[in-house]
């Protein structure tokens, strides 16, 4: 054999050969992690804040069959009325009540304000905003926000 290296095969990187790269040092390593990991943080965050992701949940796991679980319902329910701007409080801060059983095709649902304890005011204490009609079997919701006793369709 001749004493010309390239004439040899060999496999994988050889350490004298020139085409070697270099190894990242502990810097590049750690701006090529943070270039991915920042924009999906902040994706994330923008994504939680602005309510998309709670939608999008509910989008997928409210069915047909939620509307006859109270406790589905009111999870829905709670981010169609902060979604329609039916009240200034943050949906952590509105509690239902239901009026009926879960065997009632017609339930109302008061809708109270807490106030105190890490909802807006000082006060601890929960008031009316308004009242809702639901109709199980039809799938439709009634209010009577900014106009007591007088309902109107709730969009859903």
């Amino acid at each position: 054999m001749s004493d010309d290296k390239s004439a040899t095969p060999r496999l994988g990187r050889t350490p004298g050969r020139g085409t070697r790269r270099q190894p990242r040092s502990f810097k590049q390593l750690l701006l090529r992690r943070l270039l991915v990991v920042i924009p999906a943080f902040l994706l994330m965050f923008i994504a939680v804040r602005t309510g998309l992701l709670d939608m999008s949940y509910d989008k997928i796991t409210f069915s047909k069959l939620s509307w006859f679980d109270n406790t589905a319902l009111v999870e829905h329910l709670r981010l169609a009325v902060v979604r329609d701007n039916l009240t200034d409080l943050p949906r952590n801060c509105l509690v239902f009540v239901v009026n009926g059983n879960a065997a009632d095709n017609t339930p109302t649902m008061d809708v109270l304000g807490r106030h105190g304890n890490g909802c807006p005011g000082t006060t601890p204490s929960a008031d009316k905003l308004f009242s809702l009609k639901i109709n199980r079997s039809e799938r439709t919701v009634q209010t009577d926000a900014g106009t007591p006793g007088a309902f109107h369709d709730l969009p859903l």
